[in-house]
């Protein structure tokens, strides 16, 4: 088994940035090789606004998305933009989603390592107290 790059994942993407979504065509549409259905374990999403929030929660979930592979010509173009959409900076204390590592599982069974983002611990504290959970993992709810 090969493993991948530990620098150029591929990404899991749960709300917007997903195919069909507004920012997929703003972000990603051109610039990515593939993507497959897959899902996140351990995590809770919770409805923001306009857009959803991952929180990492032991025995939550699944958080229904999908993997999305850059094309390598465009990797690190793609990372960039997608850091400055959620807006994360690396060791930034006061970032609103953090981009983390995770398996996620492939709908044909696979697991992959996948950057995922998630929301900062400061916002999935109050998204756990207060937030509005999307029971299903799934965003916009209903989606298939």
């Amino acid at each position: 088994m090969t493993h991948p790059d530990p620098d150029h994942l591929p990404f899991f993407v749960y709300g917007t940035l997903r195919p069909g979504e507004r920012n997929h065509a703003a972000h990603l549409a051109g610039r990515i090789t593939s993507h497959t259905p897959a899902h996140l374990p351990d995590t809770a999403l919770y409805d923001g606004p306009g857009y959803p929030y991952a929180v990492e929660t032991p025995d939550a979930g699944p958080v229904h998305g999908d993997l999305i592979t850059p094309l390598p010509t465009a990797y690190e173009a793609v990372r960039a933009a997608l850091d400055h959409l959620e807006d994360y900076a690396p060791g930034d204390p006061h970032n609103l989603y953090e981009r983390v590592a995770r398996e996620v599982r492939c709908a044909d069974g696979a697991w992959r390592r996948a950057w995922v983002y998630v929301a900062g611990e400061r916002l999935a504290a109050g998204l756990r107290a207060k937030g509005a959970l999307l029971p299903d993992g799934r965003w916009p709810p209903g989606r298939g």
